[in-house]
């Protein structure tokens, strides 16, 4: 007897036709099965992560015995990496998002000028015109955002403007105030207010580094100090920003957000995303970077100057889409700015390390940001055909 209406064989068991039934129906033709190599190609890091695997082995058998991964020498490169690590995130959270901020170079030397001008002019206190420069940096960037937003121009011609009035504005107010475009004595004064010093100034862990000196790792000098007396505020910095701001892209609503506004801001606003918000608080974290950028580099060198942060907006794109970020917006990964910035970092001191003739690094970035570009492309339409 069967069920329902239905004969088995004497040695079938219901349940072992049903079983047999579920095999024989055929896959779900929506449901694609994808290798891991696949799946690890679709990541919008894995070129930046291959290219500083390869830039590591390259410059390890070319520079390998000049002291280029000597404790000194890895915190060169850690160094001019972090610097624009920083920028590198707040331009791929801005990119990812659909959007552009060309003013970043000139908000640097802007924002140091601010710091400096306060501080050794008016005698502020330097906490108060470290304040001061983030609220000014800050608000110009939610103009720049508001006048994006507002104008619906291209956020490409906005900024461009930004950065001739920001250049401009630095280059008077240093001629008006000081009478000359480089300002000194800012490293004195961080040096001694202990909340900038902790914060902005100078190296952390000397200690350690001084312990590691005396049991052999590292060089000691002849007054009894590490030659690598810490670990520069300014890499603390990248990675903490790294940090917070992947953990954002990736775990939070805010981060779907941006996804979303750079995908598609229409459809993204269709379905209740802020999108203006959205992107004039992510111009505002570019001009953040920005001043975080120049406030590090004004107590770490002691001095502002007007011309700061000369081409710093385009270097931060290429670190940017040297990581996976798209120029089109909708895609990238903090991540892969942060390798992207790295790649820089080790190239730019590492061709001092060999005989290779300094004038190359411009031509190997723009090879590095060509097969970048070319590899977001091959990755974007596996992705669109997929869907």
């Amino acid at each position: 007897m069967g069920v329902a209406g239905k004969h088995y064989p004497h040695h079938v068991k219901p349940q072992d036709t049903a079983e047999a039934a579920e095999k024989e129906k055929p896959s779900d033709e929506r449901v694609r099965r994808e290798s891991w190599f696949g799946h690890l190609l679709n990541r919008p890091e894995f070129a930046a992560i291959s290219g500083t695997v390869l830039v590591f082995a390259v410059f390890g058998f070319g520079a390998g015995s000049s002291g280029m991964f000597n404790l000194d020498g890895v915190m060169n490169w850690s160094q001019v990496a972090a610097y624009l690590g920083l920028l590198a995130v707040g331009a791929c959270l801005l990119m990812i998002a659909g959007e552009f901020d060309l003013s970043i170079g000139s908000m640097i030397g802007f924002a140091g000028m601010m710091v400096a001008l306060p501080a050794t002019y008016f005698h502020w206190p330097i906490w108060l015109a470290i304040i001061f420069a983030f609220a000014a940096s800050m608000l110009l960037g939610a103009l720049n955002g508001y006048l994006v937003m507002r104008t619906r121009l291209p956020s490409f011609i906005v900024t461009l403007a930004f950065l001739f009035i920001l250049r401009g504005l630095t280059l008077a107010l240093s001629i008006m105030f000081a009478d000359r475009t480089i300002i000194s004595g800012v490293g004195d004064l961080a040096q001694n207010d202990w909340i900038t010093n902790l914060l902005f100034h100078g190296v952390a862990l000397h200690g350690f580094f001084t312990w590691l000196a005396h049991m052999g790792v590292g060089t000691l000098l002849d007054n009894g100090q590490p030659l690598v007396p810490g670990i520069p505020k300014v890499i603390l910095w990248w990675f903490a920003l790294a940090a917070v701001s992947a953990f954002i892209l990736a775990k939070t609503r805010y981060g779907n957000w941006i996804l979303a506004v750079g995908g598609d801001a229409n459809a993204a606003k269709n379905v209740g995303v802020p999108v203006k918000r959205v992107k004039i608080s992510l111009f505002v974290l570019t001009a953040f970077c920005a001043c975080l950028f120049a406030v590090l580099q004004v107590c770490d060198i002691g001095s502002a100057a007007a011309d700061r942060g000369l081409q710093k907006e385009f270097e931060a794109i290429i670190a940017a889409v040297i990581g996976g970020t798209l120029l089109t917006g909708g895609y990238g990964s903090v991540i892969g700015a942060c390798f992207g910035a790295l790649i820089f970092g080790v190239v730019q001191i590492g061709i001092t390390y060999t005989n290779v003739s300094s004038d190359w690094f411009r031509v190997f970035l723009g090879v590095m940001l060509l097969f970048a570009v070319l590899f977001n492309h091959y990755v974007r339409r596996r992705v669109s055909q997929a869907q």
